[in-house]
């Protein structure tokens, strides 16, 4: 009898999973401990095991795919076993691969690569359609930054098929097949939903127009290239000669791969006035380290004379301004900010802290530690340690109920080229001074180079935004969800304070709270403000 298997839950937050590829086809024989998958999940690409023997009859879900945890992921059974109803009763859980008897399979198996127009086509349980994947728990959609290869390009299993960039960075997309690339669902620039049709690898004789139409219900994209590969032996010519002299020609958009905007902001280089050579005109590091400036115009305007006479002087000048397209990154901060903001009602709390005790622990703990301690990496365990003698602060609201987390993970708001970060740094009461220090350093230069992954990011509890090294004295912060609180971070200043009777120059740091009032009241956060503020200003009790 047909085993039914669902998707499980991989991890403890997991709610759904990507099939990163499956390792078995509809009608081949599997055995136990076979691996049939890798799922994609919330926290890392994990492989999934047969637990029986049987022939694999149906899949939920194409590679690429998305199905919620308890969806229906597959069918194993005897070969030719009817599996209508079981489908049926599963249909309700998600899109699935329509049903066929592994008999009528095996009879298509000859023509799969050769079906015509006329045929009903199984899109979603070809091999040879890749969608656009979930790169992050937070992705609705990907910009094609650039593709690294074009239509007619042999492919390899492993080899990078394009640069997705996500809300959270810019990702190398690889091919999980061996084929050529027959066809793009976009053109570099363009954005593509999350499960929609990115590109097809297979065989020359595969009809890629009957596939296209079948996926997108008989629409084709205006900015899809499905050209065969023997056509398209003349068309990177043409492309290369029609190429503008500069970068700039895309809407406002300079495509350019992550290593060259690196080289190009080390050596000062504006990249709009950089030729790009690769595919579509991206820049490539090769473009970059050849680039030589070009001479600068020596001719001026003519300057006008000054007239012997006082005359009152017109100034001129021309109006200009530069619109470029909003990164995936901007959407997502713009969107889950704004619905914080209009939907936690948010009040503040502001506190001064003497810092004097802290500015002199730091010096003589530096003398001792391996790792350059921070005031920063001062104010994250400081935090952690106010957060476990103040649990209520530590907490999320869920709509109908509050959460009360018994882990305490610091979120740190790391500033990036195209917007902001907050990598997690986990369980941050139980590490010590020169471990947080080393982690957020790594983290900041991780978000520089875009290579955090989304479990860096995910998971935390409360979270700092400290802008104090920009000379900022205080400010305030929009609360980062699902946590119910976030402290902003002033610099510390020298001011005139009061002590014992004198006036005496002191270093003082502004703290203010940002809290969600559905979950945190304002005797709460002023509690754990001042265990916050006596924990800064007797640094040696976080020793303990």
């Amino acid at each position: 009898m047909a085993e039914v298997i669902l998707m499980p839950r991989l991890s403890d937050t997991m709610t759904e999973g990507v099939i990163a590829s499956w390792h078995k086809k509809i009608g081949e024989p599997v055995k136990k401990g076979d691996l049939l998958a890798e799922i994609e999940t919330d926290k890392a690409t994990m492989e999934l095991e047969s637990y029986q023997n049987g022939t694999l009859l149906h899949i939920g879900t194409p590679n690429g795919g998305k199905l919620q945890v308890n969806d229906l992921l597959a069918i194993i059974g005897e070969k030719g076993e009817d599996i209508t109803a079981l489908v049926a009763a599963h249909a309700s859980g998600g899109t699935l691969a329509p049903a066929q008897p592994v008999a009528e399979k095996e009879a298509a198996a000859p023509i799969a690569t050769q079906v015509s127009g006329s045929q009903t086509i199984d899109a979603a349980a070809m091999e040879e359609v890749v969608l656009m994947p979930r790169l992050s728990d937070t992705m609705t959609e990907g910009v094609i930054a650039g593709w690294h290869k074009k239509v007619g390009d042999p492919v390899k299993k492993g080899d990078v098929l394009a640069d997705i960039e996500t809300d959270k960075a810019t990702m190398e997309l690889e091919s999980y097949k061996d084929g050529i690339l027959l066809y793009q669902g976009a053109a570099a620039g363009s954005v593509i939903k999350v499960n929609d049709l990115l590109c097809i690898i297979g065989k020359e004789t595969l009809d890629v127009a009957a596939i296209v139409a079948a996926v997108k219900g008989g629409a084709t994209g205006a900015t899809a290239t499905s050209t065969p590969a023997p056509a398209n032996a003349t068309a990177p010519a043409s492309a290369v000669s029609a190429q503008p002299e500069t970068n700039a020609d895309h809407g406002g958009r300079i495509f350019a791969s992550p290593l060259a905007k690196k080289l190009a902001a080390e050596k000062g280089i504006d990249l709009a006035i950089i030729k790009g050579s690769g595919d579509n005109g991206r820049i490539i590091r090769n473009d970059v380290e050849t680039f030589t400036p070009a001479a600068v115009q020596t001719s001026t305007p003519a300057q006008v004379s000054s007239p012997a006479s006082p005359v009152a002087s017109v100034v001129t000048g021309k109006e200009s301004f530069e619109e470029v397209p909003v990164s995936q990154m901007r959407k997502v901060i713009a969107k889950r900010l704004s619905e914080s903001l209009f939907t936690a009602p948010h009040f503040y709390l502001t506190m001064s802290v003497d810092m004097d005790a802290a500015v002199a622990a730091r010096t003589r703990l530096n003398e001792q530690a391996g790792v350059k301690i921070s005031f920063n990496d001062m104010v994250v365990k400081a935090t952690a340690l106010a957060l476990q003698q103040n649990p209520k602060v530590n907490s999320s609201w869920l709509g109908d109920r509050i959460r009360y987390n018994h882990h305490i993970n610091i979120g740190v708001a790391v500033a990036v080229e195209d917007g902001l970060l907050v990598p997690v740094v986990r369980f941050a009461n139980t590490k010590t001074l020169t471990q947080i220090g080393a982690e957020v350093k790594t983290f900041a230069q991780k978000a520089k180079d875009k290579k955090l992954q989304p479990s860096d990011w995910e998971g935390s509890t409360f979270t700092i935004s400290n802008l104090g090294m920009f000379g900022i004295d205080q400010f305030t912060a929009i609360i980062n969800p699902p946590d119910a609180c976030i402290l902003a971070v002033g610099g510390i200043s020298q001011v005139p304070v009061v002590k014992n009777g004198q006036v005496v120059p002191g270093n003082v740091m502004k703290l203010t709270m940002s809290c969600d009032h559905r979950v945190v009241d304002g005797a709460t956060g002023a509690a754990f403000l001042q265990t916050l503020k006596s924990l800064l200003e007797e640094p040696l009790r976080m020793l303990l």
